[in-house]
């Protein structure tokens, strides 16, 4: 063992694969062994590894400004044409954008700035935040604090009331359904509950509601048909900011260009990161209106200093190579063959709805995952045994990068430039991993 200490790893189990490059779809561990990436990375790598039109960028950027801050008044030119271009891309009037390093710093940034503007408008009392029960939005003391997923919150003594949080169910309808609840149903029930947790906290104290367009880490989790005009609904009555958390969903994910354009959100704040850049070096945006901006300079004018910002916000080579990534975006049409690739990639999964071990199988574009049960009738979950981590292992075996999610969930996110023949490759090499986990679960009479 090195002296790491590592990110979001059983630090037990630490080690177990190093990976030596890169290529296309492809990556490589150190013994040779190829693997197609069916996570991209974490669900980052979109246009996959070893793009040299990127990395002739990168060192052309390097060469001309290594580096350079945004504070006091000074500015680089590769910061304010990915401003300018990504404020020209989202769905947002008159966006103004923050850049930062990740989609934790991102997130982070607005929770400071909602406070800050609740300040600056004589709302101070406008500070609180809806958050979802799975989503997933960062790791940062607040960010973390948003996020939903108990692995995140055990032992790190989060301050969830000192912020504001008011967590509210998620959108899973394969398990957050009541007995013989139909869809519409659960969407009614979902905004209703919404409706009185708002009431309860007092309107005129909250602020926003962060929500994933599709929730990852959660699950790979979509949310039913209405969904969204339910929840805006609710959010509009109260003059409540619906904040989209696109860092995972954003360009092309979900076979468009935004989450929010692919499942009908109307957004008034948005993050991201990894797609952004491709992962090729870490950037963020955190975007918000130019009204909600007004207030908060009117008053760091009348201060002398917006008091926030990163060493790396706008770092010249992160604002390079995320321009450069939209570029190619636009010109290879990567959104709209993602989309093509990622009905193919559904069907394919779909087909996985008819298998003893899976209960669920949910998706859309290029992101999807498998539940597996131990009782396909019942929905009865695995207890006590990190199944999906047994399928994840089968599936690396097999050469194919799959992410178990929630001790029984297995998620794939693919870079976009993958082929139909990649997802059939996927498809085979997944389908070996589900049925040896199946020929596990019988032998340790898992099954019930």
């Amino acid at each position: 063992m090195t002296s790491m200490l590592y990110p979001t790893t059983n630090p037990s189990a630490a080690e177990q694969m190093v990976v030596a490059r890169g290529e296309g779809p492809y990556i490589y561990d150190r013994s040779g062994k190829r693997y197609l990436e069916g996570m991209a990375g974490l669900w980052c790598t979109s246009l996959g590894y070893g793009n040299e039109e990127i990395i002739e960028v990168a060192t052309q950027q390097m060469r001309e400004l290594s580096f350079s801050h945004m504070f006091g008044g000074k500015t680089h030119d590769s910061a304010m044409m990915l401003a300018d271009k990504l404020a020209g891309m989202v769905p947002m009037k008159n966006a103004r954008v923050f850049l930062g390093n990740s989609g934790s710093d991102a997130n982070d940034t607005l929770i400071k700035m909602i406070r800050y503007h609740a300040s600056a408008t004589g709302q101070p009392q406008r500070t609180k935040i809806i958050a979802r029960d799975k989503g997933y939005h960062g790791v940062t003391v607040a960010s973390a604090s948003l996020t939903g997923i108990p692995t995140n919150h055990n032992h790190f003594q989060l301050p969830f009331d000192a912020l504001g949080v008011i967590r509210t169910g998620s959108p899973h309808f394969y398990r957050s359904a009541n007995p013989g609840e139909s869809e519409a149903e659960f969407v009614a029930r979902r905004a209703s509950e919404l409706d009185e947790q708002i009431v309860a906290a007092g309107p005129e104290t909250v602020a926003a509601m962060i929500a994933e367009p599709v929730s990852g880490a959660g699950g790979v989790l979509i949310p039913p048909t209405g969904y969204y005009e339910a929840i805006q609904a609710v959010l509009d009555k109260y003059g409540i900011a619906l904040w989209d958390d696109e860092v995972i969903c954003g360009f092309g994910r979900l076979g468009t260009d935004f989450g929010a354009n692919a499942m009908g959100m109307r957004p008034e704040m948005m993050v991201f990161a990894k797609a952004l850049s491709s992962a090729y070096v870490p950037v963020s945006a955190a975007v918000v209106s130019s009204d909600f901006v007004e207030a908060v300079e009117s008053a760091a004018s009348d201060m002398g200093v917006f008091g926030h910002g990163y060493t790396y916000s706008g770092h010249p080579l992160g604002c390079a190579v995320a321009h450069k990534v939209l570029e190619i975006y636009e010109r290879d049409n990567v959104f709209e063959r993602a989309a093509q690739v990622g009905e193919y990639l559904q069907e394919r999964l779909s087909a996985f709805g008819d298998h003893a071990l899976v209960g669920e199988v949910s998706g859309k574009g290029m992101i999807g995952a498998l539940e597996l049960v131990s009782n396909k009738t019942t929905a009865k979950p695995f207890e006590g045994m990190a199944v999906g981590q047994y399928c994840a292992k089968a599936a690396e075996a097999a050469g194919l990068i799959v992410r178990p999610l929630g001790g029984n969930r297995v998620a794939l996110c693919p870079p976009l430039i993958l082929q139909r023949e990649h997802v059939d490759e996927l498809i085979d090499k997944l389908t070996i991993a589900v049925n040896a986990t199946l020929d596990f679960a019988k032998q340790e009479q898992l099954l019930t």
